[in-house]
């Protein structure tokens, strides 16, 4: 550590290559929320992520579908409101998300960035979304896009979420789902598959080690800066 001047040795972790796999494996099902961003009666962001559960429930996970019907704008109101408390309950319950949004005016919908809006980064010394999975999905009202994935990618980094590589983009939604909803074979049907199978597979992987996966050098370091400051003010008093 010669060179490395500036490194808190005490801080600085060798990789640990035995820490990424964990002595002891979770057996429940995958936990996946997933959360879309319409609240129209015929919601093809909502179809899609319907559509999304019921394959996830074929690779073996457990999912929950948030509805944002009646989520208040966020800091409209107190994080005691029962539907953001229901949010947050469910990002705290599930160990990976899916993001389906809609794409107006070149972006994702009000709708979808209010309820990632009413998440918040940590809750006391719980970081709710830090560590988990995150796969991302945007509904066309014509043309491809990626404008709303992209910036859903920007934001689940934000969140300190792992999004998956694999992402899906629907065009021209409305000639994609029939009259009850269901989504018709197609290409963009495929890739919702290749998405779900990789969202799952990614969750098994790293579910167990998620805390170690997001330690950071620079948090730890300020974690122990923060416990003197209450242990040198107790001693004071």
């Amino acid at each position: 550590m010669t060179d490395l001047p500036n490194i808190k040795p005490d801080y600085f972790h060798p990789m640990d290559a035995d820490a990424l796999f964990s002595a002891t494996r979770s057996t429940h099902k995958p936990r996946i929320l997933l959360l879309y961003g319409s609240l129209r009666e015929r919601s093809f962001s909502r179809f899609a992520a319907e559509e999304a559960a019921r394959i996830l429930n074929a690779f073996g996970a457990e999912t929950r579908i948030f509805h944002p019907n009646g989520l208040p704008l966020v800091d409209e109101t107190s994080a005691e409101h029962p539907k953001v408390a229901e949010l947050r309950d469910l990002v705290g319950w599930c160990e990976g998300m899916v993001w389906s949004s809609p794409e107006r005016h070149g972006a994702m919908s009000g709708v979808m960035k209010n309820q990632i809006d009413w998440i918040p980064l940590s809750l006391g010394s719980v970081r709710p979304t830090q560590g988990k999975t995150l796969a991302v999905m945007q509904v066309c009202g014509g043309s491809q896009s990626f404008n709303t994935v992209n910036q859903l990618r920007i934001l689940g980094r934000w969140m300190r979420l792992l999004t998956i590589p694999n992402q899906s983009s629907v065009a021209k939604a409305w000639d994609e789902f029939d009259a009850t909803g269901r989504m018709k074979p197609s290409a963009y049907y495929d890739r919702i598959v290749d998405v779900m199978e990789e969202l799952t597979r990614f969750t098994l992987l790293t579910r167990d080690i998620r805390e170690h996966l997001v330690d950071r050098y620079s948090e730890r370091i300020e974690s122990h800066t923060e416990l003197s400051k209450r242990v040198n003010q107790s001693k004071a008093v």
